[in-house]
C-alpha cells in the first residue's frame, strides 16, 4: 500500500510518498516560494536531487507538480495507487485529540481554528482542498501537530488569567511538534520495551520545544497557546515578560502586531546575536571570538536546562530518559554537551566520546550518550514526523 505525507505551509509544499508497511520512502520532495514568481521545487527518488522550477501561482499548481513528480519517475504507474494522503495540520485546538478521516465538518472545525493558527492553518487548508481535488476519492487523514499534548492534565494547561478567557476564547496552552514527540515516544517505548516511559523529550531545531511525558503521555510542554511560548528559539523569543509588548509599543511606535512579528521573525538567536538564525552560524561566530554569538548561545543553553530540570522535579526524578531530537538536538554535539554539563548537580553526566559519535553527518545517527553512571540516561534519536503521520493515516485508513 502506498500513501502519501503532505506538509502544506502558506507558501511551501512538503511531500513524501511511503510504502506500507514496509516503511520504504519511494520519493520526497519540497515545494518552495509558492505564490512567487521565482518559484521551485526539490525532490529526492533513489538517493539523487533533482531541482526544477516553474511559476507556482498557488497549491493547486503545487499539487499538480506534486502529482508529475510521482508519476515522471514512476513511483506510482497512477495516482489511484495511493490508499491515503496524511495532511499535518497546525492546530486541532480541544476538539481533535488523534488523527481523524478528513470531512466536510472536519474542514469547517480547522477552519474554525484558524484564528489560532492564522500563519498556518490557511495553507494547511489549502494544501487539503487541492488534494481532495486532484484525487477525490483517495481518503485523507489530517494529523494535528496539538494533538498528543491534549492529555495534559488542567494545572499544566490553564494559564493564570481571568477564567473567563478560556471559557469564552479558549486561551490555553495547547503545545505543538506533537507528532514528533508521540513518534519519539513510541520509539523510546521500543528501545526500553516498556508500555509506560517517563521521558524529557527535547526537540530542537529552528523551532524548539520540550515535553514531559508521563507513562507515555504528554504531561506538559513549553509551547503554549502559540509555537511563541516555551524556549528561545532561531527567530522566536520563547517565553519573556509580556509587560514587554506594551513598553516597546510605546517606546518605538510599533504596534502590536508589528512587535509580535518581531518576536516571532527578529528575536530568538537571531535577535541576540544580530545576525545568525542558524545556530552553526552562531558556532562560527563564536570560534571568531564574537560577544553576542556567544552569549545568544548561552542563553538558549540556559532556558533549555532550566525546563528540564523543571519537567524532571514534575516526573519526581522518575525519568527513564532525557532525549534530543530535531535539526540541532540531533547534531550539535557540543550544544548537547553543554546542556548536560549544567545538569551534574542532578547527577547526569555525558559520555563526552559517545556524544561526539552521534549526529546525522557521522556513521551513527542515534544512541545513548551518558555515561554508565549517569542518574538519568540521555539519548539522541532522529525524529520522523513524516513517518509518524503515514503511520497515523495508515492506521486509519485500514479500520
Amino acid at each position: 500500500m502506498k500513501f502519501l505525507c503532505v506538509n502544506a505551509g502558506s507558501s511551501s509544499l512538503k511531500f513524501q510518498l511511503v510504502e506500507m508497511p514496509e516503511e520504504k520512502v519511494l520519493i520526497s520532495g519540497y515545494i518552495e516560494k509558492i505564490g512567487s514568481p521565482d518559484s521551485f521545487w526539490t525532490t529526492k527518488v533513489n538517493g539523487e536531487k533533482i531541482k526544477g522550477e516553474r511559476v507556482i501561482k498557488n497549491h493547486t499548481e503545487a499539487v499538480s507538480v506534486l502529482v508529475e513528480e510521482l508519476l515522471k519517475y514512476k513511483v506510482v504507474q497512477s495516482m489511484d495507487e495511493i490508499d491515503g494522503i496524511g495532511h499535518r495540520v497546525l492546530h486541532g485546538g480541544e476538539i481533535y485529540s488523534e488523527s481523524v478521516l478528513i470531512t466536510d465538518e472536519v474542514i469547517k472545525n480547522i477552519e474554525s481554528l484558524t484564528k489560532l493558527g492564522p500563519l498556518h492553518i490557511p495553507g494547511n487548508l489549502a494544501g487539503i482542498k487541492a488534494m481532495k481535488e486532484a484525487l477525490p476519492n483517495t481518503p485523507n487523514v489530517a494529523v494535528f501537530d496539538t494533538a498528543f499534548h491534549q492529555t495534559m492534565p488542567e494545572l499544566n494547561y490553564i494559564y493564570p488569567v481571568p477564567y473567563e478567557w478560556y471559557e469564552k476564547y479558549g486561551v490555553r496552552k495547547y503545545g505543538f511538534h506533537g507528532t514528533s514527540h508521540k513518534y519519539i515516544t513510541g520509539k523510546m517505548q521500543e528501545m526500553l520495551g516498556k508500555k509506560d516511559v517517563n521521558l524529557i523529550i527535547c526537540h530542537i531545531g529552528s523551532g524548539s520545544s520540550i515535553c514531559c511525558v508521563k507513562d507515555s503521555k504528554s504531561y506538559d510542554t513549553t509551547m503554549g497557546l502559540t509555537p511563541l511560548d516555551g524556549l528561545m528559539m532561531g527567530t522566536r523569543c520563547g517565553s519573556i515578560d509580556p509587560s514587554i509588548i506594551e513598553y516597546v509599543c510605546k517606546e518605538s511606535g510599533m504596534d502590536v502586531s508589528e512587535v509580535t512579528n518581531a518576536l516571532n521573525k527578529q528575536s530568538g538567536l537571531l535577535g541576540v546575536s544580530k545576525k545568525y538564525a542558524d545556530h552553526r552560524d552562531v558556532e562560527e561566530g563564536i570560534k571568531n571570538g564574537e560577544h553576542l554569538a556567544q552569549l545568544a548561545n548561552d542563553l538558549y543553553v540556559d532556558r533549555v536546562v532550566k525546563y528540564i530540570a523543571e519537567y524532571y522535579v514534575k516526573l519526581d526524578g522518575k525519568v527513564d530518559g532525557i532525549v534530543f531530537t530535531a535539526g540541532l538536538g540531533e547534531n550539535a554535539r557540543e550544544f548537547r554537551q553543554a546542556i548536560i554539563d549544567k545538569l551534574g548537580s542532578l547527577g547526569i553526566k555525558m559520555d563526552k566520546e559517545a556524544n561526539m559519535e552521534i549526529a546525522s553527518y557521522c556513521d551513527k545517527h542515534e544512541g545513548k550518550v551518558s555515561t554508565k553512571d549517569s542518574s538519568v540516561d540521555v539519548y539522541v534519536i532522529p525524529t520522523n514526523e513524516e513517518l509518524m503521520i503515514i503511520k497515523d493515516t495508515y492506521n486509519i485508513v485500514n479500520k
